[in-house]
């Protein structure tokens, strides 16, 4: 079992668009004077996490309605709702301090944010990692974590581990990168470089001359990458690579399972290190499929701002899908891999686990994301139920806490600790679902007995880890939906 790993550390936040994932011919009518505008407020000051904590969102902020319309006018929707973000108490310098809310968007079409929220985006397949180079350089590199099956980087020479210094033909700095990689750009080229080491161990980027073209396709991942049974000794180990919690794989993920139980499994790894999130409720089955003997208990209580109390909900453990029983395995002991890209609904699994099982968490700390989102449309429930037609803004908004059985979720912007700290590297990435990749490899070894303890790494990563295309593309994220309630 974890020990709470408690700390309080104010959070950084950026937003990026999300790109559009589907060409629109429709022409939207023009929308109302400062309808967006009061949405966002009115969204924010009803069920926003931190509204108490914000002064422009207090119910007494403004004496009439003439006041309330003149603070309106000052911000395009996006400046009001940056504006209306948490932030600690005396700091202005946002780009120091950024907002304590770091999980928060808003987007100018709802219908590109529903298909990223079911993990469907306009992407060309490639799942990437961003570092800088070193802290004294503005260089950056990015790196290729896995390539989605049926893509257009599928049937390209790319392969997990190349490391793109340039984006046609202009090279990766901390100023550019993120728009040379998600501007509105269906076709670009990456020039790709290796990776060597001076005398010192400094890492060393060279051009090796090699370009690909890749295209953004409207793609549909399925989270499951890899589901495969290795046997070890007297051990049949389960192995998944689950790269994302959407309500479309469930009946797929409990088909694994039943596979899982089928072969007769002894002990589980459950790779997350590049799930981003998704569905408090596809967390909870999944944490049953894993489990089953823990039907009805607690796995995570969500609690709202004071103002919306009565919303406050657990979820439990169940035992059935859609009227079907659920395909669960009874393990005492979970093996979960981890990466700093491990974040919300997997960290979810961990956390609400913890409590009841053995949680062994092989890798890096993760993300640090223990708040839950809500999409909220322009409508009087802030639904989809008579949505105003004018305009298509939507907020992706963190609207509660999220804490076990036992009352834990102080992972904040830290994220979980591992029990193994092993930072993925990119010279020594390995082959996913390879016994022999470095991360599986040590969770084999866990299980069998065959691994030495692993001491703390004192050695500073390659390279500066920045962030990951997922991230960028808004799919960090632990949501439900508001109309269920």
């Amino acid at each position: 079992m974890k020990t709470p790993f408690k700390q309080l550390i104010l959070l950084f936040v950026s937003f990026i668009s999300l790109n559009s994932c589907q060409d629109y011919d429709d022409k939207l009518p023009e929308s109302t004077e400062l309808d967006v505008q009061k949405f966002i407020w009115r969204g924010l000051n009803e069920l926003y996490l931190w509204q108490a904590n914000v002064p422009d969102l207090s119910d007494k902020r403004f004496q009439n309605n003439l006041e309330y319309y003149n603070f309106l006018e000052q911000y395009t929707p996006e400046d009001l709702f940056q504006n209306l973000l948490y932030r600690p108490p005396g700091s202005d310098d946002a780009t120091q301090y950024g907002a304590v809310d770091r999980n928060s968007w808003i987007v100018s079409d709802y219908l590109t944010l529903e298909q990223e929220l079911s993990g469907t985006s306009k992407n060309n397949g490639v799942v990437f990692g961003f570092s800088r180079l070193s802290s004294t350089s503005d260089q950056v590199i990015a790196y290729v974590k896995y390539i989605i099956p049926n893509s257009d980087a599928s049937t390209k020479n790319i392969k997990r581990g190349e490391i793109i210094y340039a984006v046609n033909n202009i090279p990766l700095t901390l100023d550019n990168y993120v728009n040379l990689f998600f501007s509105s750009n269906e076709n670009y080229s990456v020039s790709l470089a290796d990776l060597t080491y001076d005398t010192n161990n400094n890492p060393i980027i060279t051009p090796n001359g090699k370009t690909l073209d890749l295209t953004k396709t409207t793609l549909a991942e399925n989270p499951i990458l890899i589901k495969k049974v290795i046997t070890n000794g007297t051990h049949k180990i389960g192995y998944l690579m689950y790269n994302g919690f959407y309500s479309s794989s469930e009946s797929e993920l409990n088909d694994v399972f039943g596979y899982f139980k089928s072969e007769g499994i002894t002990d589980l790894v459950l790779d997350l290190r590049y799930n981003g999130g998704g569905l408090v409720p596809t967390a909870a089955r999944l944490a049953s499929m894993i489990t089953g003997q823990f039907t009805g208990k607690i796995f995570s209580e969500l609690a709202y701002n004071a103002k919306k109390s009565f919303l406050n909900r657990k979820y439990t453990f169940v035992s059935t899908l859609n009227g079907k029983s659920l395909n669960s395995i009874n393990l005492s002991t979970v093996y979960v891999l981890t990466t700093r890209s491990t974040a919300s609904a997997s960290e979810l699994i961990v956390n609400g686990l913890d409590p009841y099982i053995n949680v062994v968490q092989i890798g890096d700390y993760t993300y640090g994301k223990n708040v839950a989102s809500v999409t909220l449309y322009d409508s009087p429930t802030f639904t989809k139920t008579n949505i105003n037609p004018n305009h298509r803004y939507a907020m992706q908004l963190i609207v509660a806490n999220s804490v076990n059985a036992v009352g834990f979720g102080d992972y904040s912007y830290v994220g979980l600790k591992p029990d193994y700290q092993l930072t993925e590297r990119i010279k020594t990435m390995g082959v996913l679902g390879d016994p022999n990749e470095p991360l599986l490899s040590t969770a084999i070894g866990k299980i069998t007995g065959t691994t030495k303890l692993i001491l703390p790494e004192k050695t500073t990563p390659d390279f500066i880890y920045l962030n990951n295309s997922k991230t960028l593309q808004g799919q960090n994220s632990m949501y439900f939906d508001l109309s269920n309630y």
